[in-house]
């Protein structure tokens, strides 16, 4: 296998903002959600909490790019196809990739336009609120996609956030036939409870008759669920999902190998930034899964980066702290 993981994502740069609890209800935004919302809406929110806050930070964003930056920098081989625009915003995207470490599909992946931009509010309880513009993401399609690379590749790795655009579920779901054909195992994360609350019948499209290896939180299972209750929920996505890891903040972590549930303790840290955290996990596991390692082994692993990523402003983490969380956590 030349890829441990193949992903498809939205291309989005962050732009990072520390802002007030009551800021949310003073321009009415949903907390802890991520909205799509137009560029004029965008650029709106963008003067006015440049205007009043100043910019914390601006890094290479997109859930499934977050991931496999994680697991390219761990040590794992990754390729992303994605969509930028010929623009100074698209050349910083291409830039925080790191290095070049994950293959792209540069052939395709850069047209006129503007690439997406994700305003990331962060409240002083450490939450992530989101509002994105997609630019040229929105137009990804099985054009971008790069069969050659499949094949070559353990895992695809499906964000959810391409469920709102239908060109993007389209390609996913045609991903995901072509994987199951060629006997490559299928991951995909639900990558944020507006998806399941909103989508939840492309959500289900993109499932299909279920995937591999499922990530999501507690508040996406149960919303997937339509329960409040977290053990009911479990058992329903054990009907989509072969395994799956299910992220319950400062509760740690539940697994499911495919035979028994595996509780996975927290790290005690100060959270300041919660963008990135379910990227981070799943990055990590991944990295770990395709090294041979155990569901308790990937877990810990994952707990230990994302408590790390949490602890500091950005979804992803500088290429040398990656060595530092390995040696920690596998010794």
């Amino acid at each position: 296998m030349k890829f441990d993981v193949y992903g498809v994502g939205n291309a989005l740069v962050d732009k990072e903002f520390e802002v007030d609890e009551s800021f949310f209800q003073e321009h009415d935004i949903e907390k802890g959600l991520m909205t799509l919302v137009s560029q004029e809406q965008q650029q709106q929110l963008l003067d006015l909490l440049t205007d009043k806050y100043g910019i914390k930070k601006r890094a290479g964003g997109g859930s499934a790019a977050n991931t496999l930056y994680a697991l390219s920098q761990f040590g794992g081989n990754a390729f992303l196809s994605c969509k930028v625009a010929n623009d100074e915003t698209g050349d910083f995207y291409i830039n925080q990739l790191g290095d070049q470490s994950i293959e792209t599909n540069n052939e395709s992946m850069r047209e006129d336009g503007t690439t997406g931009r994700c305003i990331v509010m962060i409240s002083p309880d450490a939450e992530r609120t989101m509002h994105t513009f997609l630019g040229v993401s929105e137009t990804v399609s099985g054009h971008e996609i790069d069969f050659d690379a499949v094949k070559e590749s353990e895992y695809v790795y499906i964000e959810g956030y391409l469920v709102t655009s239908p060109s993007a579920k389209d390609a996913v779901v045609e991903l995901k036939k072509f994987a199951e054909l060629n006997s490559i195992k299928t991951a995909m994360t639900f990558s944020d409870p507006a998806m399941v609350e909103y989508f939840l019948d492309n959500v289900n499209d993109v499932l299909g008759t279920g995937v591999d290896l499922l990530f999501c939180n507690e508040q996406e299972a149960k919303l997937w669920a339509g329960t409040d209750d977290f053990d009911a929920a479990c058992e329903k996505m054990k009907s989509k999902a072969k395994q799956f890891a299910i992220t319950r903040g400062a509760d740690g972590a539940l697994l499911y190998d495919g035979k028994d549930y595996i509780n996975v303790a927290a790290h005690s840290v100060k959270a300041v930034d919660t963008n990135g955290a379910g990227d981070m996990f799943a990055g990590a596991f991944m990295y770990a899964l395709t090294q041979g390692k155990d569901f308790a082994t990937a877990g810990k692993l994952a707990s230990l980066a994302s408590a790390t990523v949490v602890s500091s402003f950005g979804p992803r983490l500088e290429a040398d702290q990656h060595h530092k969380i390995l040696t920690e956590a596998l010794g």
